[in-house]
C-alpha cells in the first residue's frame, strides 16, 4: 500500500461501517481500474471487480490527488 493514503472519514466511517472492506482491495482498485473518472468535488472514481467480495464491483473515491482514498463500497449498478 505504500504510495496510498487514507482519510480520517475513511479510516473512521466507511471502514466502521463496512468492516468486511479491506484497504488491499481498495489500492488494488487504484493499481489497476477497470474504469475511472472524475467526480463533481475534485474527486475521483475508480472501479474494479473484486474476487473476495464474490465478484462484486468496489467502487473508490479518491481525493483530487488520486492517491488518497477517501470512501469505497460495492457498486451494485455498474456495469463494465
Amino acid at each position: 500500500m505504500a504510495g496510498y493514503r487514507f482519510t480520517d472519514y475513511f479510516e473512521n466511517e466507511v471502514l466502521r461501517k463496512r468492516s468486511y472492506l479491506k484497504k488491499e482491495w481498495c489500492t488494488r482498485v487504484l493499481d489497476n481500474p477497470l474504469r475511472s473518472e472524475p467526480q463533481e468535488g475534485n474527486r475521483h472514481r475508480f472501479w474494479g471487480q473484486i474476487p473476495e467480495l464474490e465478484g462484486r464491483y468496489l467502487r473508490v473515491i479518491t481525493l483530487e490527488d488520486k492517491v488518497t482514498i477517501h470512501n469505497a463500497f460495492p457498486d451494485r449498478r455498474f456495469k463494465p
